[in-house]
């Protein structure tokens, strides 16, 4: 059988009950921690759950992943990933492949970067496709044509862009992503956005106010950036409370 277990945002203490369970009944337990930037330890997570964890890296989940799947032929294993399990594609595929090869397996839900965005005060069903922005050493200091395709699209249509941020090797900056947007222009110094920092935690910040005046200032890792879409008029009053 294969589990896959939501983390949440933060750290250990984001871990449901039913997460909690699922591990305790596990023969093999692993944990990812590539795809964000995790503030839990993994030590005391074992000590919750008596289990011994296993960190692993994306080759595991995606170009040897078939290692995984057999072992859940035989025994329960579970792999604990950040935020909710199926909001990163990779996760999906690894549950497609586990069906396809007729193995049992469940979804433990949790807390993501998708749901927690709400707390802007910006309505969840305005949101359009969400975009990544990538480091310019990755793409050749070229701008992605599907990140502005999409962004522009989401403002054609009066939606707002999650936008994430980098964390290849290091947690992109805001400085980083906002020079890369104004450059790309789907943004411009009198843009007014949202930048999101630790949601999740008790050190959450969130700011609503014009690229000038946000691409100086320091936010901790990990961070978001919103690009507002048409605003309703509870939006607007939500956000007033977000300025600087």
């Amino acid at each position: 059988m294969l589990t896959l277990v939501g983390l949440g945002l933060h750290d250990e203490k984001d871990l449901s009950l039913r997460g909690i369970e699922a591990i305790k009944r596990a023969e093999k337990v692993y944990i990812e921690l590539y795809t964000s930037k995790w503030f839990g330890d993994v030590k005391r997570l074992e000590e919750i759950t008596g289990k011994e964890i296993k960190v692993i890296g994306r080759p595991d989940l995606e170009e040897n992943y078939e290692r995984i799947l057999e072992e859940a032929k035989e025994k329960n294993v579970v792999i604990l990933v950040q935020g909710d399990p199926l909001v990163q594609t990779t996760h999906v595929a690894l549950v497609l492949e586990a069906k396809k090869k007729r193995i049992d397996t469940e979804i433990v839900h949790n807390s993501s970067i998708i749901s927690a965005i709400a707390e802007t005060g910006l309505h969840t069903q305005k949101f359009g496709p969400y975009v990544t922005i990538p480091f310019p050493e990755k793409t050749k200091g070229l701008i992605p044509e599907l990140l502005v395709e999409t962004i522009e699209e989401n403002k054609k249509r009066g939606l707002h862009t999650l936008c994430l941020l980098d964390v290849a090797e290091r947690c992109m900056s805001v400085k980083e992503a906002l020079e890369i947007l104004v450059k790309a222009k789907v943004l411009d110094e009198s843009s007014e956005i949202v930048v999101c920092s630790k949601l999740g935690s008790k050190d959450a910040v969130i700011i609503y106010g014009k690229v000038e005046e946000l691409r100086e200032k320091e936010f901790d890792s990990p961070s978001v950036i919103i690009i507002p879409g048409s605003l309703h008029f509870t939006e607007k009053e939500y956000l007033y409370f977000f300025r600087p």
